[in-house]
């Protein structure tokens, strides 16, 4: 019964939690998070791939025996590879990630993992990206996520109000330094494709965000009659009227990402789509709280911080 009048009262937007008189509590939440993440990345960095940090990377699907890391690290132990990386990629393909080698270099390592696998040479995929390229990628993405956040405060600016703009950059950068601190923490392998899924989700934080602020908007004009209201009181209101739109978009938005990770990784095995959607399924969640528990309390710390009153 309580579960079913839970739901009967999120439909009905007669929920009543109290968001902003425990901001707080959600604030010192996120402050211990962003600190655990930010002490990860210094400590352990983030494993990005070699289009970041340049590299030779060699593929092979196994065919006549069963993929083993420690035989394959002792098979290519007498090559000069620098900090070899060894994967087992859907319990059949050998993944070795290695410095940038010479030609004869690399076919070396081919000719090894050849006759390791069982296959022909010409089945051992190669990919080299030379330190060049990759220090263009991480200047790109830098640029495309500088480029991202100076567009979105602007536009906040323009349609809401500066603090409103403040709340829901400190909201997206929550975001993106959670994820970080998530994948250095985990070590998931940072791509290009996981640069692109954090400016995606950087997207769905924001319509979120917006959902919401657009609500207190709507609401600071209809209840600024009501002198008796605390600015605080009318924006724990508005989150409760918009709390069952905010949790069915994050909800709709979550489960075909989750869906991507099952079926298109884990059966169909087209693995380039592991680091998008893990990207886009950890970014999501993270979205769906920093919209409720952080942008929108940080607005109401804001004015008290600057002295505004707190009064409609």
């Amino acid at each position: 019964m309580g579960i079913k009048s839970t739901f009967s009262d999120l439909y009905h937007e007669k929920t009543n939690y109290k968001f902003t008189s425990r901001m707080w509590r959600w604030l010192l939440v996120s402050g211990i998070l962003l600190a655990i993440s930010l002490g990860s990345f210094i400590v352990n960095g983030l494993n990005t791939s070699i289009e970041f940090k340049g590299g030779t990377s060699f593929e092979v699907s196994m065919a006549k025996k069963s993929p083993d890391i420690s035989a394959v690290r002792d098979l290519l132990a007498d090559n000069d590879l620098g900090e070899l990386k060894i994967q087992i990629v859907n319990d059949t393909i050998v993944k070795v990630t290695a410095k940038r080698l010479t030609q004869a270099e690399q076919a070396a390592v081919i000719e090894e993992l050849s006759k390791y696998s069982g296959t022909d040479q010409s089945e051992v995929s190669i990919s080299d990206v030379g330190p060049s390229w990759g220090k263009k990628v991480t200047q790109e993405s830098t640029r495309a996520l500088i480029v991202f956040f100076l567009i979105v405060g602007l536009y906040m600016i323009l349609r809401f109000e500066w603090t409103m703009s403040l709340g829901a950059i400190i909201s997206m950068l929550h975001d993106v330094v959670i994820t970080v601190g998530l994948y250095s923490l985990l070590g998931f392998n940072v791509s290009p494709a996981t640069v692109v899924a954090f400016l995606t989700i950087l997207g769905f934080s924001l319509y979120d965000t917006v959902v919401v602020f657009d609500k207190i908007r709507e609401n600071t004009k209809v209840w600024s009659k009501l002198k008796q209201v605390s600015y605080s009181e009318m924006v724990n209101t508005s989150l409760n009227q918009v709390l069952a739109r905010s949790l069915n978009t994050s909800i709709v938005a979550v489960l075909p990402v989750l869906s991507l990770i099952f079926v298109g990784t884990y059966l169909l095995q087209a693995t380039a789509l592991l680091d998008f959607a893990l990207a886009l399924a950890v970014g999501l969640a993270t979205g769906a709280y920093s919209s409720i528990f952080v942008a929108t309390p940080l607005i109401v710390a804001i004015k008290r911080w600057t002295n505004q009153t707190d009064n409609m």
